[in-house]
Order: structure tokens, then C-alpha cells, then sequence
């Protein structure tokens, strides 16, 4: 894909939409759902591979931080894409797509004050909140508050990143609305098992290459 020519063509589209009067939010919502369409139809071409479980592809991670900007584009014109402002599927999208900007951890600190706010205005769901506050924390090598990221461990299984709490964590999952985290552990490697997920062989040095990565891209110095 020309991403140059996709990020050029995408501001067009934003500078000429029509922010007068009434900020037209519906063009804004179906801009981010396509965003998010594109995002799931190559995570299912990489399922169909078997690809998916084979460390962060290269592809995906030039899809996801192309994602990243096109939408912090659209956060600087609208702000936080709530679901009063562009619909349910268009925020949830939002939030997904945000979860995915891995690689731009400014960008993902910014969004969790953005999403934190829109949360005490209930103007989102907590439960994106949740996860994105987890994904941050582990990226920065923090204990999790909800227990909602996992990994494979050195016997291969997949279970919860490093949490604070046990009963904790289930207290607060109860509190948005979530399962217990042994429940969702069974969801989790089922999910796994059904798209041909698979642990990578070496785990030292998938830790390694992890860590690598975390230095480069900005979560660690």
C-alpha cells in the first residue's frame, strides 16, 4: 500500500469536510470506521496465514501507526470521538484503533486523558478505558489495574500480563461491568486456539526482541 498517498488523500478528505455551524460528525465517524475496517480485514489475512501469533508484522505495524495519525487528524478537529458525537460503532472503532498505536505511546497517553475524561462524562464506555489504561502500563513495564492484556509465558500459555491483585483486579472488572479473570483467561485461549495462534519457540528471545522494540519506538529509555 502507498501509505504516503493514503495519508494525503485522508487529509484531504478531512479539510474538506464541513466544520461550520454543525461539525459534521457523521463524515467523521464513517472515516473512522474504514480506518478500523482496514485494521480488521488484515489481522484476518494474517489469521488465514497462520501469521498472526508470529511477533508485531511489519505490515500491520505500518497500518497501525498510519491509523494512529489519520485519527489523532480527526481527535484535533472533533476531540475525543465520544458516542454522542459519532455513534457507538464509530467510538468503539476509535477506541480500537487507538489500542492498536502501539508504536505511538504520546499518542496513546494523550488518548487515555482524553478517554478519561470522556468516562467521567459518560460519554464512553469504561470498559475502553480499562483496556487501554492496561495496555499502557504494561507497555511502560507497570503492574495492570484489570487484568485485560495477556501474553504467552515460558510454558506456552497464554495468561494475564504481570497485575497488581488478584481480588483487586476483580473487584474492579465487577465495577465496569467485566468477568472474572479466570473466565476470561478460558475466552482468551479459546480466541487463541480458533485463529491458529501459537507461541513463538524462543521465549527469551521474544523477551528480548520485546524489549527492543519498547526502547525504540519511546515506552522505555
Amino acid at each position: 500500500m502507498d501509505w504516503k498517498k493514503y495519508l494525503r488523500n485522508f487529509k484531504v478528505v478531512i479539510s474538506s469536510l464541513d466544520i461550520g455551524n454543525i461539525m459534521d460528525y457523521t463524515s467523521f465517524a464513517e472515516r473512522i470506521i474504514c480506518l478500523k475496517d482496514k485494521d480488521l480485514a488484515f489481522r484476518n489475512e494474517l489469521i488465514q496465514k497462520g501469521q498472526l501469533g508470529e511477533g508485531y508484522h511489519e505490515e500491520m505495524e505500518k497500518l497501525h501507526n498510519n491509523n494512529a495519525t489519520l485519527l489523532n487528524d480527526i481527535i484535533a478537529v472533533i476531540g475525543y470521538p465520544t458516542i454522542d458525537k459519532v455513534g457507538q460503532e464509530a467510538s468503539e472503532a476509535a477506541w480500537l484503533i487507538i489500542q492498536h498505536s502501539i508504536g505511538q505511546p504520546s499518542f496513546m497517553r494523550k488518548c487515555a486523558v482524553l478517554l478519561k475524561d470522556a468516562v467521567d462524562e459518560n460519554r464512553v464506555d469504561p470498559k475502553n478505558l480499562a483496556f487501554l489504561t492496561d495496555r499502557i502500563a504494561i507497555f511502560e513495564g507497570e503492574p495492570q489495574l484489570y487484568g485485560t492484556q495477556f501474553d504467552w509465558n515460558e510454558n506456552g500459555e497464554l495468561m494475564p500480563n504481570l497485575f497488581d491483585n488478584l481480588i483487586k483486579v476483580n473487584q474492579r472488572r465487577k465495577a465496569i461491568g467485566l468477568n472474572t479473570l479466570d473466565e476470561q483467561i478460558e475466552l482468551i485461549r479459546h480466541r487463541a486456539k480458533s485463529e491458529n495462534q501459537k507461541p513463538l519457540k524462543d521465549f527469551e528471545q521474544r523477551k528480548k526482541e520485546i524489549e527492543e522494540w519498547k526502547r525504540k519506538v519511546g515506552w522505555i529509555a
